[in-house]
């Protein structure tokens, strides 16, 4: 079984640092939910994992209600009937979330109008002002 999984170039997450647990899942399902634990917990340790440690504190800071404040992010899979299957899931979803923490915005760069954008603008803002003082007051010339 392959133990590293690439969350994206230059960052490899090993899966032996995951801990699953097997619980049953909510909800209706019938007989088969009472007695089969197919759902899934994955636990892990950002503090005791092998990522970077720039990595790690962004990750905890990524504003996520499955992050706690020790440090762990707990997810759960129950939405297939088979262990294997949810396992696969709870896997996906902390690649998802190790991805979406790792986003990095680009940095952004003031622009300047160009020059006849600036032109454009104060030629409409001439033409509003005419425009206003075409509403004023009509003198009487007598």
């Amino acid at each position: 079984m392959v133990t590293l999984v690439q969350v994206k170039p230059g960052l490899e997450l090993d899966l032996d640092e995951l801990e699953l647990s097997f619980i049953r899942a909510q909800g209706s399902g019938g007989q088969h939910v009472n007695k089969v634990s197919t759902a899934v917990q994955l636990r892990f340790d950002i503090g005791r994992s092998s990522l970077p440690d720039e990595f790690k504190q962004k990750l905890l800071q990524y504003p996520d209600d499955r992050i706690s404040k020790s440090g762990i992010i707990v997810i759960k899979a129950q939405s297939h009937r088979s262990q294997d299957m949810n396992r696969e899931d709870a896997v996906a979803k902390l690649m998802q979330l190790l991805q979406s923490a790792s986003f990095e915005a680009k940095k952004r760069r003031a622009t300047k109008p160009t020059f006849g954008a600036r032109m454009d603008r104060l030629k409409e803002k001439t033409q509003h002002k005419e425009r206003k003082k075409l509403r004023g007051k009509v003198s009487s010339f007598d």
